[in-house]
């Protein structure tokens, strides 16, 4: 890496950079002790990762590092789609799912040494409604959910389990069609997940089995139901056991078409948007790079 070019681009507003800024000065000494044809940028809005990254790849990065959650990550990835240029990543969001799934550490864990002495690999890349997401995307209770955590100053598995009871009671399910090429689902839902990885973050398996570079993505339903049939689904998610219940249907496709009772809104890697009442969800088959621990 010490001869490739490199950008590392750095969320002052991600909520563990917020809490740790040395994070940033240690960005700063791993270049210079490791004597790296690199720099750092911060960002300043939203969705300027994603400028920030296509900048990169112009002036010929090979390498670009987003240091930051799972928005950062979408941000930066969104821009290297179909390019040369690797992703790296230094995870330090509230859940981390993609960074989790590929066996990426925290920093201080050896997530610096991954950009190291890992290896590049291929991974897949979902669309939904031409939004790309890396990790998972949601409509129903988790994309509200998203929208409602992305306005907390303070971030975390606390405040998500917090803000997840104190909204769970009051939502009411929607009626959705899900189509596939050669599957069809009807019903009322809580959760319509289609998922690149495993899990959401924080190891809650939202699609157990799940492969980032199989060229299919994941769907998951979770249809609503009484408080009783609700509670034994949560040790499932962290359990990585939804298979095998009523209460959850399960597709694998390389395409879906999700279509609910009026427009609303979707997330896409915990990134919210409004959307119509139909969505279009597709893959892009091993489209982007990303710099991995060796052997995963």
């Amino acid at each position: 890496m010490a001869h490739l070019k490199t950008r590392f681009i750095f969320n002052p507003r991600s909520g563990h950079n917020a809490r740790n800024p040395y994070l940033l000065a240690r960005t700063r000494a791993f270049i210079a002790e490791h004597s790296l044809e690199a720099t750092v940028v911060l960002t300043e809005r939203p969705r300027h990762a994603t400028d920030l990254a296509r900048q990169a790849v112009e002036e010929g990065c090979e390498r670009v590092v987003a240091i930051g959650g799972d928005g950062t990550l979408n941000e930066v990835a969104a821009a290297l789609v179909g390019t040369p240029a690797a992703l790296g990543l230094i995870p330090c969001g509230s859940g981390n799912g993609l960074g989790r799934h590929l066996g990426i550490p925290g920093p201080g864990q050896g997530a610096f040494r991954t950009l190291l002495a890992g290896r590049v690999r291929a991974i897949d890349t979902g669309l939904a409604n031409g939004h790309p997401f890396f990790n998972a995307m949601g409509v129903g209770f988790d994309a509200d959910l998203s929208a409602r955590f992305n306005q907390l100053e303070r971030r975390g598995l606390r405040a998500y389990a917090t803000t997840t009871l104190g909204m769970i009671f009051s939502y009411q399910p929607e009626r959705y069609t899900i189509r596939s090429d050669d599957a069809r689902v009807e019903s009322r839902a809580f959760i319509v997940a289609v998922a690149n990885s495993d899990q959401y973050g924080n190891d809650c398996y939202i699609a157990p089995g799940a492969s980032v570079d199989d060229g299919l993505l994941d769907l998951t339903v979770l249809r609503p139901g009484s408080l009783l049939r609700a509670l034994p689904l949560l040790p499932r998610l962290f359990l990585g056991r939804l298979d095998g219940t009523g209460s959850v249907a399960r597709l694998r496709a390389e395409r879906f078409t999700i279509e609910r009772t009026r427009p609303g809104l979707l997330h896409t890697d915990g990134e919210t948007h409004d959307s119509g009442a139909v969505i279009e969800v597709s893959v892009l088959p091993r489209s982007l790079r990303v710099m991995v621990p060796d052997g995963k």
